[in-house]
């Protein structure tokens, strides 16, 4: 789109259908900051692995009442053509973030416009809740409005099919064609029918908490061990309303949470960042673990759908486990729990994206249980346990990015169990004899030190979206021979589809939907995948090695040999 194109569709946002604060933000862009103006209407957003996500703000490239009520209108269009003869059904969350409750409601309004039941949640809560809620309401399709771990200029729309899973193809392409047909917003039913809204609450936390508590694997565990101290923070969101009542059910009696934190705020006051991925997030719970001698932190992010995690070393030290590290020891302890129950018999599995770590494969096949690896996007994972249900029974698995899931109650990444699950495994071990650290250290000497890294690297704006365009074009283009002073054996293309051997010259199907992902994956088996984020203007690298750990004795020098490694991949790869 070029600048007058992009001039005249900012113009129509002059019109009085637009409120008048949003009028004035457009004029000062058309009259002053074309740079803005530009990355402000160059495109209309796009569902990725997230959803619907951008920068609060007016312009068709930004999330505001108006692009939320358009993409409401589009997906109502679409459940009507999907759902002729059925009465609609669709359910409604929230997040803490500014203008959240306010989105939502428009949501409630254009659907109930559109004739659809609408079951609201009256006040902020998780996106694993409302994915359970869904399938408990029987509703045909959900809307949550968060914008996930992202800053607070950010929100979002993720948007849920009738099994509690974010939109997949065709579906969420068919959404998007909806509102791309609408041409203004006089397209958009606007004349609410409150006699179509009903307003939810506690009912749905008890029952999503009592389904939870089903998964309990070691309830004698958490008995002998209730007083285990645990530091958990909700980093201001949602995770405040029912995380802490999860702990409680499964049988935790020694909760301590940072009260700067319980307060909900989508100015997020305590942190740079709402994200449990980055180490400065936790902070604050770390200092209370200190002082407490707490032996577990936990923090969850604005939506409670990811978890991150804190234990102690092995010099009593907290450090801070990665994604890859907490889904491991998770996957494991479900594995080795159903298998000391005898409840393993054939029909089970776990999932994982291909950017999470190898491991969890590895140590799948040791107990005969099958790992199915997915796209990026927990909707593919919730996709996979759609398709088998009858045939094959989902224990655990995740992703990279901090988030898990157990069961199949909910179909989309859920810290609010996970907080739950790790607190049970932590009294598992420590019944046991052990940290969770030297449980980490012993799955390493039976299954292999796997060790993953993942650099991420921003590029806004029109500008940075062709920069990053051209990075990939620069690896699928001219790929790698060799990495980590290994040579690549598989070069796996998954946006054609073709997985290419290179040391036997030939060439398979990945057997994955079109995603724009190269991985590469050497005769030593380390493994290095470049993706564009799906909901925020980076590209990813992510880097895996590995290596054999004999003794316990050697985890130091083995785990500073893999740092080496993974520093001198980053390198190789120009981060």
């Amino acid at each position: 789109m070029n600048d007058t194109e992009i001039r005249a569709k900012a113009k129509k946002w002059l019109s009085p259908e637009f409120n008048p604060e949003i009028q004035e933000h457009v004029r000062k862009m058309l009259d002053s900051d074309p740079v803005a103006l530009t990355d402000a209407f160059y495109k209309s957003l796009e569902f990725g692995t997230g959803g619907l996500r951008g920068i609060m703000g007016a312009g068709t490239n930004r999330i505001n009442s108006y692009t939320i009520a358009m993409a409401t209108q589009g997906l109502c269009n679409y459940l009507l053509k999907t759902f002729p003869n059925e009465q609609v059904k669709i359910a409604v969350a929230h997040d803490p973030r500014n203008n959240s409750s306010r989105y939502a409601r428009k949501v409630a309004e254009v659907c109930s416009a559109n004739g659809i039941e609408v079951y609201i949640f009256k006040e902020l809560r998780p996106t694993p809740e409302l994915s359970f809620t869904i399938r408990h309401l029987k509703c045909h399709s959900g809307v949550v409005i968060t914008a996930s771990h992202n800053p607070k200029e950010y929100n979002g729309y993720k948007a849920y099919w009738n099994d509690g899973g974010q939109l997949i193809p065709p579906h969420d392409k068919n959404v998007i064609k909806e509102v791309e047909a609408i041409e203004g917003l006089e397209a958009v039913k606007s004349e609410m029918d409150s006699r179509k809204i009903h307003w939810i609450g506690e009912e749905l936390d008890n029952a999503y908490l009592s389904a939870l508590k089903q998964l309990s694997m070691s309830p004698e565990a958490i008995r002998r061990q209730n007083g285990l101290r645990i530091v958990y923070t909700a980093l201001h969101g949602t995770g405040g309303v029912l995380v802490p009542k999860a702990l409680e059910k499964f049988g935790f009696t020694n909760v301590l949470t940072v009260d700067e934190q319980d307060v909900y705020d989508g100015n997020f006051p305590t942190v740079h960042s709402p994200n449990p991925e980055e180490p400065a997030a936790l902070a604050m719970a770390l200092q209370l673990a200190n002082e407490s001698d707490a032996e577990l932190v936990m923090g969850t992010d604005p939506d409670a759908d990811r978890v991150g995690i804190a234990v102690r070393d092995l010099r009593n030290k907290m450090v801070l486990l990665n994604g890859n590290q907490t889904g491991a020891l998770l996957v494991y302890y479900l594995l080795k729990r159903w298998q000391e129950k005898n409840m393993l018999d054939g029909k089970q599995f776990v999932a994982k994206t291909i950017v999470t770590t190898a491991l969890i494969d590895t140590m799948a096949e040791k107990f005969n249980v099958d790992c199915y690896n997915v796209l990026t996007g927990f909707k593919y994972i919730a996709e996979l346990i759609r398709s088998l249900e009858g045939k094959k029974k989902f224990i655990g698995g995740g992703e990279e990015s901090f988030g898990y899931l157990a069961g199949d109650f909910v179909r989309d990444k859920d810290a609010v169990l996970s907080c739950a699950l790790i607190a049970e495994m932590v009294a598992w071990a420590k019944d046991n004899g052990k940290t969770l650290y030297e449980l980490l250290i012993d799955i390493y000497l039976e299954y292999g030190f796997y060790k993953e890294s993942l650099v991420s690297i921003t590029r806004k704006g029109k500008q940075g979206a062709e920069e990053i365009a051209a990075m990939m074009d620069k690896f699928r283009n001219k790929p790698l021979k060799e990495i980590d002073g290994s040579p690549v054996v598989w070069l796996k293309d998954y946006k054609s589809g073709v997985a290419r051997n290179l040391k036997e010259n030939r060439e398979e199907e990945t057997g994955l939907p079109s995603s724009n992902v190269l991985k590469y994956i050497a005769e030593n088996g380390t493994q290095v995948t470049v993706r564009p984020s799906g909901t925020e203007p980076k590209i990813k690298f992510y880097f895996s090695v590995n290596a054999k750990l004999n003794s316990k004795e050697e985890f130091e020098k083995v785990n500073a040999g893999l740092d080496a490694r993974l520093k001198a991949l980053q390198a190789q790869m120009g981060n």
